[in-house]
């Protein structure tokens, strides 16, 4: 299952999380979810406020607990997504 996560960082926050990140280890940021989640691809803003991140998980609870670990310095919007094909199928079920 695939999930789409929009983060705002508060802005009192944005020094301090951006330097947080920055003196992450090599590989550690794609990691702070656990085994279980794993980190498709994530972009930021270049004010350094914003960004999405996209995250396989079979469990939405796990995905949840990641959004719940940062959600004191952010807002975090998560939405379960799919690929081109499978809203392909969707679509061609609708009747006209």
């Amino acid at each position: 299952m695939l999930f789409m996560s929009h983060y705002v960082t508060h802005a009192d926050y944005r020094h301090s999380n951006l330097l947080a990140f920055a003196k992450m280890p090599a590989g550690d940021e794609a990691g702070d979810g656990g085994d279980q989640l794993n980190l498709i691809g994530r972009w930021h803003g270049l004010d350094g406020r914003t960004g999405v991140a996209i995250f396989e998980c079979d469990d939405p609870a796990t995905v949840a607990r990641w959004a719940m670990a940062w959600a004191t310095t952010m807002d975090i919007t998560l939405t379960p997504v799919v690929g081109d094909s499978e809203i392909k199928a969707i679509g061609a079920t609708l009747q006209s």
